[in-house]
C-alpha cells in the first residue's frame, strides 16, 4: 500500500460510518439495512479501485516520459 493512500482511505471509512449511521436512523429491517450497507462498501471499494489503478497508471506513465 502506498503510504499516500493512508489519508484517502481513512477519509473513506469515515464517510462509510456516516453513511452507516444514516442509514441506521432511518430504522429499516436487517435484510435491507444489511442489502443497503454491502451495496455502499461496493461503492467505496469500487472508487478505491478506481482511484488506485489511476495513481498506478499516472505512475507508470510518468516513469516512461
Amino acid at each position: 500500500m502506498n503510504p499516500d493512500l493512508v489519508l484517502p482511505i481513512i477519509t473513506s471509512l469515515a464517510w462509510l460510518v456516516l453513511c452507516g449511521v444514516s442509514l441506521a436512523s432511518f430504522q429499516l429491517g436487517w435484510s435491507k439495512l444489511v442489502k443497503m450497507t454491502l451495496a455502499w462498501i461496493a461503492i467505496f471499494a469500487g472508487l478505491f479501485l478506481v482511484t488506485e489503478w489511476f495513481m498506478l497508471a499516472r505512475g507508470t506513465a510518468s516513469a516512461l516520459i
